[in-house]
């Protein structure tokens, strides 16, 4: 019998090319950092299925392409000690507000401990999608799909950037730049694999800040990103000699063990959504009931 958690979402894995007996010995070889005993344990629990939700056994013998669902688990899972609020709830969407240090999916070192696991067990649907993500660090709305019959429309509102976004940061005054300001650049993959970088080139992002409030040496700005690459907030405001504060990836990293300091978090909120409904036509707006303090 399957003790697969119905609030977690399986990962998956079509089988690679190999000469491997059995299944276990493929996942053995394609996540070497995953003990054997490992495999075995979820096995024994019925945590690895095939595509039609059969438990996979030890002995289950390797077919290429074969379609594998295993359900990850973080031994000694960090907790994080922040709560989610969700805004709004409907037939179709969730809006929920998210605390700083919480990822949104499943990923790395976080299984149980993310927006989308807490938010399927509160809710108790197991449909519910991330439209969109911010960064574990970023604090603000995060939008759901809670119907998988129209995801499609909602996605495509991100796709073709048909909602307006809009976020807040504290970061270190520019009184050398007149405002507004456009930062464009083009961004790539820096070292490690998880920073960003400006490198020369065609610009592939975009980012419109305002100024809202100045406080000394601190300043308050309003950061519309036109496009959504990984990290472009970050990385622009640190390019123009404003990282934002408690920033510990940009411009320098000084994270590199990824240990959080939780009375330090990053003073970016994606503070506010808009969009005409893709379904009824009506304009739609969602604001942040987070507060970056100074």
């Amino acid at each position: 019998m399957s003790l697969r958690p119905l609030h977690v979402r399986p990962s998956f894995l079509h089988l690679p090319p190999g000469d491997w007996a059995t299944v276990l010995d493929c996942l053995c070889a394609r996540f070497p950092q995953i003990s054997r005993e490992t495999w075995l344990q979820r096995m024994a629990r019925g945590l690895v299925l095939d595509d039609r939700d059969q438990p996979l056994g030890p002995h289950a013998p390797y077919r290429e392409a074969l379609r594998v669902q295993y359900f990850r688990e973080i031994e000694n899972e960090r907790q994080i000690p922040f709560q989610a609020q969700i805004l709004h709830q409907d037939a179709h969407l969730l809006v929920a507000d998210k605390p700083h240090f919480l990822p949104v999916m499943p990923a790395g070192d976080y299984a149980e401990e993310t927006l989308l696991t807490r938010l399927v067990r509160e809710t108790g649907n197991p449909h519910l999608a991330p439209l969109h993500r911010i960064d574990r660090h970023t604090a603000g709305l995060v939008l759901f799909s809670t119907a998988p019959a129209s995801r499609g429309a909602y996605q495509a509102l991100f796709r073709e950037r048909r909602i307006d976004k809009r976020y807040q940061a504290i970061a270190p005054a520019l009184p050398q730049y007149d405002f507004p300001l456009r930062r464009h650049s083009r961004l790539e993959k820096g070292e490690p694999f998880f920073r960003m970088r400006e490198v020369a080139g065609e610009p592939n992002s975009e980012t419109l800040l305002e100024v809202l409030e100045r406080h000394g040496e601190q300043w308050r700005y309003r950061l519309f990103p036109v496009t959504g690459k990984q990290h472009q907030l970050r990385v622009h405001m640190a390019a123009l000699g404003a990282p934002i504060a408690n920033d510990t990836f940009y411009p320098e990293l000084v994270d590199e063990k990824g240990v959080d300091d939780f009375t330090r978090p990053l003073k970016l909120l994606a503070h506010s959504l808009a969009f005409a409904d893709p379904l009824s036509g009506e304009p739609r707006s969602f604001e942040s009931r987070i507060e970056l303090d100074w």
